[in-house]
């Protein structure tokens, strides 16, 4: 893996202040984020954590139709001035946690002002003082809104798979991140790993690159295997631990999150 090139003058994102924050990104497309995103939030829920999800791809919300959900207020409610952003909070049924959706498809979202979008991030974050954890779906890639959104969390989890266009895209949102702020806790979920083997070799592929061209090691926050059930819990639109709660996806998820909270002890 070579270390990709892109532009690194950037400058610098304001110090960690939502240590109650989990932002879920990735390099790319297509990597079974805002999946990990719901179910991640479903287990923090189940294991007693007081849990939001934010959607914060501004550009390609989804989150609401993975769940079928039809929220009564979402972002575009906020941004408009319609409503605040607590009040854009509805309790998901059947799983415990509140969510604050995007708008689906809308692209203008993504064009916010920096300064809007600066008091979406700090309004999120005082949010987030009502809740044991946030849970931020991020969109792809490394652009303005991700960036900001994402620089006070308290933990980013990168999400690849071991397709190579995957990981290169992982590796450039570390590199960049971790150039942007040195102090930001990355750590990588390897998703639809043929084994618990094929996932460590991914994620020593990446680390390799860390450690060779960035002198940093981002830490293995876990690996969930391949699964059809998620499939299946995609197309119902049913989160996956209410329909197959004991499948290997299922509790490779509720390992990250007892490693997670173990970690915040």
């Amino acid at each position: 893996m070579t270390d990709p090139v892109f532009p690194a003058a950037l400058k610098n994102v304001r110090p960690l202040r939502g240590a109650n924050v989990i932002a879920v990104a990735s390099g790319k497309g297509g990597v079974g984020k805002t999946w990990f995103s719901i179910t991640l939030s479903h287990a923090l829920t189940k294991a007693g954590m007081n849990t939001l999800l934010f959607d914060g791809d501004l550009g390609l919300a989804n989150v609401d139709i993975q769940l079928g959900f039809s929220p009564r207020n979402d972002l575009g409610a906020v941004i408009n001035g319609e409503v605040t952003l607590g009040k854009a909070a509805q309790r998901f049924p059947d799983t415990g946690f509140d969510i604050i959706a995007g708008r689906s498809g809308s692209g203008t979202l993504a064009q916010l002002p920096s300064q809007r979008l600066s008091g979406l991030r700090n309004d999120l974050l005082e949010l987030a003082k009502s809740y044991d954890r946030v849970v931020m779906d991020m969109g792809a890639g490394v652009d303005r809104t991700v960036r900001t959104l994402s620089g006070p969390a308290g933990i980013t989890l990168v999400v690849t798979t071991d397709e190579p266009t995957s990981l290169t895209d992982a590796y450039a949102f570390i590199k960049l991140t971790h150039a942007t702020n040195p102090s930001a806790d990355l750590r990588i979920v390897v998703n639809m790993a043929q084994s618990v083997k094929d996932g460590e070799r991914t994620y020593g592929t990446i680390l390799k690159a860390c450690q060779n061209f960035l002198k940093y090691k981002p830490s293995l926050a876990g690996i969930i295997r391949r699964d059809l059930k998620v499939r299946d819990a995609i197309r119902s639109q049913t989160p996956l631990l209410t329909r197959s709660p004991a499948c290997d996806a299922a509790r490779d998820v509720e390992a990250i999150v007892q490693r997670l909270l173990a970690g915040s002890k």
